[in-house]
């Protein structure tokens, strides 16, 4: 397996591993989300990391850069970390739902299960006309819609490892009725807990390159400012479009990634 970035050719895999860092510092700014979708493939491709490994690579550089993100939202008001935690305990629930499902859903089922859930935000953003400033103020029905949108993303991200702020953003916005810039400040804070206990797991059972996840959460450091001022810079509408074409792209790559394992299990 080619994973090293020292030797001969290292200058290439560090450069190119520090623009990974970049351009998923930036969407997880800008979307409230780890950048896994940008991380992963990269990982893979330039350094010919397995799936396992860059993934777990992956979410080792995310708490850093979700660390970075939620701290530049907080800096202006746009988190809410009681509504964090409530999320991270529907996202338990839910993550355990979601490993149950996959064992027993036919595996032809699991992506059109992410088409139907992008398909549905997709339809109801532009059917909901989106805001900026709309807090989060915590009742009764809200803690238990909080729960509810983290359950899905627990359920998602166990059946086809897509979660966070793919599902929470929206989660938030749609269901809960917070602000775009809080709905993504609180998603990024989700991810440090949940990033963490992740991390400490696949440590243990040797899965993680923290060199590599260093490089890429340096550089994504350098670059989640920047997508949160870019954020902050859109209006809600243009936010939204973006974040749909974002979705589109998350049900892209998890298609692909689909027919590469069919393909790879028939060969096998």
């Amino acid at each position: 397996m080619r994973c090293a970035l020292t030797g001969p050719g290292w200058l290439p895999g560090v450069v190119a591993t520090l623009a990974t860092g970049l351009v998923a510092g930036f969407l997880s700014g800008l979307f409230g989300v780890g950048g896994g979708l940008v991380i992963v493939p990269a990982l893979m491709a330039v350094l010919g990391m397995d799936q396992r490994r860059a993934a777990a690579t992956s979410l080792a550089a995310i708490v850093v850069t979700a660390a970075v993100g939620s701290a530049s939202y907080a800096a202006r008001g746009e988190i809410s970390v009681v509504g964090a935690g409530v999320l991270v305990a529907g996202s338990l629930l839910g993550a355990q739902l979601g490993t149950w499902l996959l064992r027993r859903l036919p595996e032809r089922v699991l992506p059109w299960t992410l088409i139907g859930f992008v398909a549905l935000v997709i339809i109801t953003q532009q059917l909901r006309v989106p805001v900026r400033q709309a807090a989060l103020e915590l009742d009764p029905a809200r803690v238990v819609a909080l729960v509810g949108v983290g359950v899905v993303a627990g359920v998602l991200s166990g059946l086809v490892g897509v979660g966070g702020g793919s599902v929470i953003v929206p989660g938030l916005e749609l269901v809960v009725g917070v602000g775009d810039l809080l709905a993504r400040g609180t998603s990024l804070l989700v991810m440090i807990p949940t990033g963490i206990a992740g991390t400490v797991s696949n440590a243990r059972h040797h899965m993680v390159d923290l060199r590599t996840s260093l490089l890429v959460g340096v550089a994504a450091v350098a670059a989640a400012p920047l997508g949160v001022s870019s954020a902050a810079a859109l209006s809600p509408a243009a936010g939204n479009v973006a974040f749909s074409l974002f979705l589109l792209a998350v049900v892209v790559h998890t298609l692909v990634r689909s027919r590469r394992c069919v393909r790879a299990s028939q060969q096998g």
